[in-house]
């Protein structure tokens, strides 16, 4: 019988009583996806689990996401590798808040990530529940955004001139692919329904929002700022502490999510996938 073990935080839950090594019941599809609207970010502890398993647990929830920039692992489509060596140098990858790919006409719902080598210390990811942070606004904060359709691209990070493009010259283990498509810009509003539930949030943040649609910069990007760093208040945090052999599963939708370092020395390597908008 699955058992549901809420953080005490601002959001997510801990699963036990199930086994992902094995297909899923479609009673238990419909219990994980309820805890998961309700909870956003769900991990399971001690889970043996193949890229197989990982898959079609994915699949269970939506079809795959589509990932860009990053090269899938040998011998799989969807499955990339967020890996740091002992030695490595690098910047930490996706250290500031974001949500995944939110620069996408159709961003992913979800994203599991999987531990199969975690270090004895650090590397713990923050969550920022994005209902929890409209929620605690002012009225007068809230008329700021209200309305506002933001502008969304990944340049920042993955074109040529970006963070990860060619000027990244530390040695990285993971095969990060910049592009010119990275270059390409969407729009979404800034603050939106959740599409299951209905609950509004804040959607994404400054980083993949690079401005707001009818605002000059000199306006748009002080209102984001200040805005980014509202939606990452501790009050609205989850700080996940991550095990080997661990599933986490976190809804795109409502959070924001960050990596943490502090484990230089060890190896770190996760398996991810994310899982694709509802109706894509």
């Amino acid at each position: 019988m699955i058992e549901i073990t809420p953080s005490g935080q601002a959001c997510g839950a801990t699963v036990r009583g199930i086994d992902l090594s094995q297909p899923l019941a479609p009673e238990d599809v419909a219990s994980i996806r309820e805890a998961w609207l309700q909870h956003h970010v769900l991990s399971f502890p001690d889970q043996r689990m193949t890229d197989d398993d990982l898959e079609r647990y994915t699949l269970a929830f939506g079809g795959f996401g589509n990932d860009p920039f990053i090269a899938p692992i040998p011998g799989r489509e969807h499955i990339i590798a967020v890996e740091r060596q002992a030695d490595e140098t690098s910047p930490l990858f996706a250290e500031n808040w974001h949500s995944d790919w939110s620069f996408q006409a159709q961003p992913p719902s979800g994203t599991c990530l999987y531990g199969i080598e975690i270090p004895p210390i650090g590397g713990d990811t923050l969550f920022a529940n994005q209902h929890a942070a409209l929620e605690a606004m002012s009225d007068k904060q809230r008329a700021r955004i209200d309305g506002l359709m933001a502008i969304h691209s990944a340049k920042r990070a993955y074109a040529p001139d970006g963070f990860y493009g060619e000027g990244d010259k530390a040695k990285r283990s993971m095969d990060i692919r910049p592009s010119r498509e990275a270059e390409a810009v969407q729009r979404h509003p800034l603050v939106r329904k959740h599409p299951e539930t209905g609950r509004e949030g804040l959607f994404s943040c400054f980083g993949y929002i690079i401005g707001i649609d009818g605002m000059d910069d000199a306006e748009a990007i002080p209102l984001l700022l200040e805005l980014y760093q509202w939606q990452g208040r501790e009050q609205f945090q989850y700080r996940h502490r991550w095990q080997s052999d661990m599933l986490l599963m976190w809804d795109n939708r409502s959070l924001l999510h960050a990596a943490t370092g502090g484990y230089d020395g060890h190896h770190r390597l996760l398996h991810r996938t994310t899982i694709a908008a509802s109706g894509a």
